[in-house]
């Protein structure tokens, strides 16, 4: 892990299989997170982004590693012109995300008696780059509304902007 690396672990009150069908489950990722993965969870798989109808595919896009309710590994989703008009991102900023290498998110799920600990490790970042700067707001946001889906059935509303 680069000194430069994202790292957030939560507790949920959850199982580790649970844990994990909340993290590649299409149905549950569009609950909290408003994002479809499409791909077969299979290390070298291709992924899909869907966000509402909006496809993000690129070749680069793939799964690392996937150890059902243990690990969890990806590359980072290629910034796109319609990505970037749905998050409200400029296109200076979207020059800047462009021009960044690629990251890599992983999920680390560790059962830790009647919960789950989760960390994330989101890394291969540029340091001082846009990417560490957005997802250091999005990831903390993101996670907790994943904890409330598991623990209460509904996921957090989307935080204002």
């Amino acid at each position: 892990m680069d000194s430069n690396a994202f790292v957030y672990t939560t507790y949920i009150l959850t199982t580790p299989d649970d844990l994990w069908k909340a993290l590649t489950d299409p149905e549950l990722t569009r609950q909290y997170w408003g994002v479809a993965f499409e791909t077969e969870w299979v290390p070298g798989a291709a992924m899909v982004w869907d966000e509402d109808g909006r496809k993000t595919e690129d070749p680069e896009q793939v799964v690392l590693e996937a150890v059902p309710g243990r690990r969890l590994s990806y590359t980072w989703h290629t910034f796109t012109a319609d990505w970037a008009r749905m998050a409200g991102i400029g296109d200076d900023v979207l020059a800047g995300l462009a021009a960044e290498r690629r990251s890599k998110v992983t999920y680390e799920i560790e059962p830790s008696g009647d919960i789950v600990k989760l960390t994330v490790v989101h890394d291969d970042l540029e340091p001082g780059g846009t990417i560490r700067g957005l997802i250091g707001e999005g990831w903390p946001v993101l996670l907790s509304s994943l904890k409330t889906l598991l623990e209460t059935g509904e996921a957090l509303p989307e935080p204002a902007r």
